[in-house]
């Protein structure tokens, strides 16, 4: 028999959890009374920031909740996360992120703070693959053909991107580590002026997702080698998969979804999970998602998290084979 005292605080401790799951319950219930601030650690402009912004507008077309999105770009989508990291853990500030946050803890060993265990995954929204682009005056015409090029001038050609850490930059790492060629990467501090000089020939190739580049590639301002992706692109199709140019473990998906701070309640986890698959199955939200050569993804938290932290692996391992290393 439990003696007196003992049951006193058991009823207690009971007490106390039933109180404070029946406050997560209201919480969750009531959630949101007040507005959602969607923070997005890159420029505007940038996928992340046309994802987050979609996901506001259709939160407040289809919801009637009040969302605003703020840019807070840098230190590899880290000073956003920080950002989110010093609100209160409670759904009303989240973070729209994308494939350069799951590479930042091997990039960027000093953050206080680790992706996986600081936040809580919500939902993955959609997922994208790059095109590999060159400058007309390169002369190769084929994915091995460039290769071969590449092999030929080690050190020679150089590929560019909008900084250091973001997809553009990892895409190419990843293609010198599974190809063997040389080249030296030069960062930008933001993607258009990268393009630009892409463009004059001053680099020669990039990475790049094919939205900003899809015209140019039709006025012949650059060349369409191949695709990352498992299957051609409908904005691309007449561009061949890497795995159909003879180089299959050169896909490389970019991808976009949302996080909450770790301790955020469960139920408001899963409201803002719903409201954003629904978002997802609509054909307006698709459509633009597919405007931008993405596809929408949606799915629970849990598989997010499995995929998230298969990419903290991936993206790490990548980081260690190529010696990238960034001051700080």
């Amino acid at each position: 028999m439990l003696k007196r005292p003992f049951r006193h605080a058991l009823s207690l401790t009971c007490l106390a959890l039933s109180i404070a799951a029946g406050v997560s319950w209201a919480a969750a219930q009531a959630y949101p009374s007040n507005m959602i601030r969607i923070v997005v650690p890159s420029a505007a402009g940038t996928p992340p920031d046309i994802m987050g912004r979609l996901m506001a507008a259709e939160l407040g077309e289809s919801e009637g909740w009040r969302a605003i999105v703020e840019n807070k770009p840098g230190a590899i989508q880290t000073i956003g996360l920080a950002e989110v990291l010093r609100q209160a853990a409670d759904g009303y500030t989240l973070a729209s992120v994308a494939m350069s946050s799951s590479a930042a803890p091997a990039l960027l060993p000093n953050v206080k703070f680790r992706i996986e265990a600081d936040f809580t995954p919500i939902i993955r929204l959609a997922s994208a693959y790059h095109v590999l682009v060159v400058h007309p005056s390169v002369q190769a015409k084929s994915l091995a053909e460039f290769v071969a090029l590449l092999k030929s001038q080690p050190d020679k050609l150089t590929f560019s991107s909008g900084g250091f850490g973001t997809p553009a930059h990892l895409a190419g790492e990843m293609f010198k580590l599974q190809t063997g060629v040389r080249t030296t990467h030069v960062p930008y501090q933001a993607l258009p002026r990268a393009i630009a000089d892409l463009i004059n020939g001053t680099n020669q190739f990039q990475f790049i997702t094919p939205l900003p580049v899809i015209d140019l590639i039709a006025t012949g301002k650059l060349r369409a080698i191949a695709v990352t992706g498992p299957a051609r692109l409908p904005v691309l199709k007449d561009v061949p998969t890497v795995g159909e140019a003879g180089f299959p473990d050169l896909i490389i998906q970019d991808w976009f979804g949302i996080l909450a701070k770790t301790g955020t309640p469960n139920e408001v986890i899963t409201r803002v999970n719903e409201a954003m698959n629904k978002a997802l199955a609509k054909p307006r939200v698709r459509d633009a998602i597919g405007n931008m050569a993405a596809e929408p993804v949606g799915g629970t938290p849990q598989e997010f998290g499995r995929f998230l932290s298969a990419q903290v692996a991936h993206w790490g391992k990548v980081v260690k084979e190529s010696g990238i290393k960034i001051d700080q």
